[in-house]
């Protein structure tokens, strides 16, 4: 079977945008993996998890390494299914309507760089076919964090200023 929601980012991730930019419409896209009610990205900074783009309600900034699913999947280089998060001990509640959770890193170089979050209102939802799409995933997006990859901004006035940023991608696509 494809990978419908790969396809779908391949097609919407540009190596000349900037990090958030194609995080946040891999975020859309993966809005629309069934049954689900969170999805989104946690970015490594500094050893913790920051959070990045997502879809759902509001969620935790901030993600140490080693606690909570997230947490475990940046310390353990490894994907991490929960089927029932209220038996998962050191679970972060960022959601009190979330009952299963998959999360995957994103590896590039070697180390995480951030990790996959998807969280759904059912229990069991996750198995391993949705482990093998999102891992399809993560390896594409590990692509971002290369050096000479994926711009993460056009330049630091462009990143301090957003308004700067916006005005450098309409003068670039001619909008």
């Amino acid at each position: 079977m494809e990978n419908k929601l790969l396809q779908q980012i391949k097609a919407l991730v540009k190596d000349d945008l900037p990090l958030v930019s194609n995080l946040s419409n891999a975020a859309a896209v993966l809005a629309n993996y069934e049954n689900i009610n969170w999805c989104g990205f946690y970015l490594v900074e500094g050893g913790s998890l920051y959070l990045g783009p997502f879809q759902g309600e509001p969620a935790c900034t901030i993600i140490a390494k080693g606690r909570g699913v997230c947490g475990k999947a940046f310390e353990e280089k490894k994907t991490q299914i929960v089927k029932n998060v209220k038996k998962f001990k050191g679970h972060i509640a960022c959601s009190t309507l979330s009952r299963s959770e998959i999360v995957v890193p994103i590896i590039s170089g070697g180390e995480v760089k951030a990790v996959i979050d998807v969280d759904a209102p059912v229990i069991n939802r996750f198995d391993d076919k949705d482990k093998e799409i999102l891992e399809e995933i993560a390896g594409f997006l590990a692509k971002l964090f290369i050096e000479g990859g994926v711009k993460e901004h056009h330049n630091q006035e462009e990143k301090d200023n957003p308004v700067a940023a916006i005005e450098k991608l309409k003068e670039d696509y001619d909008l």
